[in-house]
């Protein structure tokens, strides 16, 4: 199983960083930033004008800058037959 990561981009200082992504759903996104023992998990939301994610932490906004509707594209791509599934209701 191949692991996920995005790049986000930390507000304060402007610098992107590579997070592993433990959830992904179009209503929320969570990571996971830094590896083993010292590793936190923050949950990235849609703003107000859906054209980002973001979230906080330890203090630190972070974005990830894809729209609600990039994000949906993302998840039927790499799981198709999740797609299927929802469909025939």
């Amino acid at each position: 199983m191949d692991t996920e990561k995005i790049k986000v981009r930390v507000t304060q200082s402007g610098q992107t960083m590579d997070v592993v992504v433990f959830s992904k759903r179009a209503d929320h996104i969570q990571v996971v930033i830094g590896e083993g023992i010292h590793s936190v998990k923050c949950e990235l939301t849609p703003t107000r004008n859906g054209l980002a994610y973001a979230g906080s932490v330890m203090g630190r906004e972070i974005v990830y800058e894809r729209s609600r509707e990039q994000v949906q594209e993302d998840i039927d791509r790499l799981n198709p037959h999740l797609r299927q599934s929802t469909r025939r209701r």
